[in-house]
């Protein structure tokens, strides 16, 4: 095996050769270089942003699309992530949702899917036209907290779905919550069924011991993550990690191609060669420091009255079923939503959660993070502690990853019912009706109701209550959700 050194990173050595050549470009990008930027942006982003903001093709490599540079970056960070291939994304962990499914489906075939999809998966499942055979996370009873997926469930599912051609499961959730996917991988491959994980928010686990397993060490067959979530490259920026035969890697580099822009940013693509070095060389001790801000974070936020954070104890989990990065901050218990916090945390504090609902706010701590920015957020909560003694505004099933977000019925496949006749029909009125739109509360971008759900009362209620107190809802024609559109004519069982 030729050994890895991960000092290089081909894409950001090209982008410097590049610039440092003097150019004259007859190409994309129109503002060359930042010479017809407009001024105001050019002073926002600085002259060095727009001097390497240069296509891939005729810019990094020539214009034939050889693509030898990122062939070469991509090589190490399979080496990086513990994948066989690895292939670098630019729409986000979405475009590798949405590569993977093409590749390891066909319309019509049937795959068991954790019901805290994002909406990128279903987005898939539209695409793909396979049909959904959802399982959920079990939920802890009291935090009503996704709990992962088990290893049993899916084995029910498969054995009364032999036909499934995939498993695919989001691991670790939106609360940092991580299924034990070596279970899975067994399960799935004792029956010749690949696992794929959505591990977006795990892009770090590869590259520290008390972090959670990732999913390439856990036998999965493929996994999408997005570094630019908790990791430092740009936004948009993610790595689609495959290994073994169950899905042909050349189908997956194709539906790759297909998802991606045909007008690849070597500037994104370049953070995500950097990133890689980054944690390849470093993260261990980058990630113990996290690791260390994030603890100390959640110890002084348990301090406070009423503020509670999550954590593997709470949960009942194993240290390595929880992602410790992740502060998941319940503020009920002042009488206030998490909508409220958001609010006062932004306009006073200047302080920018990733997150909130109508339980509470998710914050991440990441390798940006210092013991001055841990203070300056816990100070911010200190504030609303003592500010706010109100009764609790309601209980954690409100959490937009709870009990909601069960399966229910499902009349016809996603496909069939997003490309149905539709109808409008008020909210209120909607229960019994079969969704042909996708509603999903963002963030977290789990969909409470997917095209071809059965619309039902507790749903219904939840989001006439998360509507009410400002949640942004993705998907619907009618951004206030006053109105709902539904299959005019729904085949049940379709």
């Amino acid at each position: 095996m030729p050994t890895v050194d991960h000092r290089r990173a081909p894409l950001v050595e090209a982008l410097r050769r590049y610039r440092d050549a003097g150019f004259a470009p007859f190409s994309t990008p129109g503002h060359k270089q930042g010479a017809g930027i407009d001024p105001e942006l050019r002073e926002l982003f600085g002259p060095a942003a727009f001097a390497v903001d240069i296509p891939l093709g005729g810019g990094v490599d020539d214009t034939h699309f050889r693509d030898d540079t990122l062939r070469a970056a991509e090589a190490l960070g399979a080496a990086a992530w513990g994948a066989e291939r690895s292939f670098y994304l630019l729409n986000g962990s979405s475009a590798g949702n949405h590569a993977y499914l093409l590749a390891a489906l066909r319309p019509g075939d049937e795959v068991v899917v954790g019901r805290d999809l994002h909406k990128s998966l279903l987005v898939a499942l539209i695409l793909t036209g396979a049909k959904p055979v959802y399982v959920a996370p079990r939920l802890h009873p009291d935090l009503h907290v996704g709990l992962g997926v088990v290893a049993t469930d899916i084995a029910t599912a498969l054995d009364a779905h032999p036909a499934a051609r995939l498993v695919a499961v989001v691991s670790p959730s939106y609360c940092g919550v991580a299924s034990d996917l070596a279970a899975i991988a067994e399960v799935c491959h004792a029956r010749r069924v690949p696992l794929y994980v959505d591990e977006a928010w795990g892009p770090h686990f590869a590259f520290h011991p008390d972090l959670p397993p990732s999913a390439m060490a856990s036998g999965a067959d493929g996994a999408v993550a997005s570094t630019h979530k908790v990791l430092a490259s740009i936004t948009q920026a993610a790595v689609l990690n495959v290994q073994g035969q169950h899905v042909d890697p050349d189908r997956v580099a194709t539906a790759v191609g297909m998802v991606n822009t045909t007008s690849p940013s070597a500037t994104i693509l370049a953070s995500i060669d950097a990133c890689r070095r980054q944690m390849a060389l470093h993260g261990e001790r980058l990630l113990g420091q996290v690791l260390d801000l994030a603890e100390d974070a959640r110890r002084r936020l348990q301090a406070l009255p009423g503020i509670a954070v999550l954590d593997a104890v709470r949960l009942g989990l194993a240290a390595d079923e929880f992602d410790r990065t992740k502060l998941v901050i319940d503020v009920h218990g002042l009488g206030l939503t998490g909508f409220d916090a958001e609010h006062a945390l932004r306009e006073r504090f200047r302080v920018g959660p990733e997150m909130s609902d109508l339980v509470g706010v998710v914050c991440l701590v990441t390798v940006g993070d210092t013991p001055a920015s841990i203070d300056r957020l816990v100070a911010a909560f200190t504030a609303l502690s003592r500010e706010h003694r109100g009764a609790a505004t309601g209980g954690a099933d409100l959490r937009s990853s709870g009990s909601v977000l069960a399966p229910g019925t499902q009349a016809m496949s996603p496909r069939d019912a997003f490309f149905a006749d539709t109808r409008a029909v008020p909210l209120a009125e909607a229960a019994g009706e079969v969704s042909a739109e996708l509603v999903i509360p963002y963030p977290p971008g789990i969909p409470v109701l997917a095209p071809g759900d059965v619309i039902t009362a507790d749903k219904v209620d939840y989001l006439h209550r998360g509507a009410a107190h400002g949640m942004y809802l993705s998907g619907p024609a009618d951004p206030n959700l006053a109105t709902i559109r539904v299959v005019k004519e729904p085949l049940f069982g379709g």
